[in-house]
């Protein structure tokens, strides 16, 4: 309906006089009512985008309204994650980002133009991507425990390979040798192409990586395990110990997926965004594929998320001044 240009401008007025948590809920009422941008902090390839492209085709599905990927990589997630928080905070700019680039980046990078606490709204957390602890089989150990008697016999002897200072398999092995009381040297590759033959052929003795890139190498015979990085097992490696178990209490170690929005959007308009997800990630081919992956399914409130969250950035932030490890390491 049109209305008379003086009655419009007065209905407009009567709006701004509205509490803002009414006008939030009037917004979310019709959200989404557009296209939203979902903002991811890497390169097309691999399956971080398979699994966005996944996500978006299932909320495009549900809400009628087009989840468009947008791709923002580099600086270690900070351009995608500076996009996201100089965005309007109404929901219709969101990421969909992992641990590495949400949590673990604010503890190598005093420099970031955000707060990544006061400028994120947290949504949910999405799931946890256990990984594991492999050694090249011709190291004389055959589980962890023998695995971090040997590292301590040979004080950094032994190269952890990883793909990249500061990513998750340096965090992964900087933490479990920090509770152990040991040290290896760190070699950081630019991906897994270079480092799994290294590993193989026995340059490098040991990283870690995920379930489902790792386990096809054990069955080979190329790689042996030595535990899951979880402090629980895993549900397709159930005889297989968690680390935490053998060697190192407290050591509970995964990547993961989550998604935020800029902070100050709406809570009203972040509920519908986690209902969405949630929608998403319980769709039995979605939720399927996720499970045979290894993943481990962690739906929180935004609450929940939230809590987790400051949790993971102070755990990094101790790590790295325990350390002192770098992001150039």
């Amino acid at each position: 309906m049109k209305y008379p240009r003086h009655l419009a401008a007065c209905l407009l007025a009567a709006e701004a006089l509205l509490p803002a948590g009414v006008r939030a809920q009037g917004a979310s009422d019709n959200y989404p009512s557009r296209p939203v941008q979902i903002v991811l902090p890497f390169a097309p390839g691999g399956s971080s985008e398979v699994e966005g492209r996944l996500f978006a085709q299932k909320l495009t599905e549900s809400t009628g309204r087009n989840f468009l990927l947008d791709y923002r990589p580099g600086a270690s997630g900070v351009i995608a994650m500076g996009y996201l928080t100089k965005a309007a905070p109404d929901g219709y700019t969101i990421l969909m980002g992992s641990g590495g680039i949400i949590g673990t980046t604010p503890a190598f990078r005093k420099d970031l133009p955000y707060d990544p606490i006061r400028d994120v709204a947290p949504v949910t957390l999405l799931y946890k991507r256990p990984t594991v602890l492999l050694v090249h089989p011709g190291l004389p150990v055959k589980n962890a425990a023998e695995y971090i008697a040997y590292a301590k016999a040979h004080p950094g002897e032994l190269n952890y390979g990883t793909v990249g200072a500061g990513g998750s398999p340096h965090i992964a092995g900087a933490w479990l040798h920090n509770l152990t009381g040991t040290t290896v040297t760190f070699v950081h590759y630019k991906g897994t192409g270079a480092l799994v033959p290294d590993l193989i052929s026995g340059r490098l003795q040991v990283t870690s990586t995920t379930i489902s890139s790792g386990m096809p190498l054990v069955k080979a015979g190329k790689l042996r395990l030595l535990g899951v990085t979880t402090s629980q097992r895993s549900q397709l490696l159930p005889d297989v110990p968690t680390l935490a178990e053998q060697v190192a209490p407290g050591y509970d170690f995964s990547g993961w997926q989550a998604v935020i929005a800029p902070g100050a959007t709406p809570p009203a308009i972040i509920g519908r965004l986690r209902a969405e997800f949630v929608k998403a990630a319980n769709s039995p081919d979605l939720n399927k594929r996720l499970l045979d992956e290894g993943v481990i399914m962690s739906l929180t409130t935004p609450e929940e998320f939230g809590k987790f969250l400051v949790v993971e950035i102070n755990r990094w932030k101790k790590l790295v001044q325990d350390t002192g490890m770098t992001a150039e390491d």
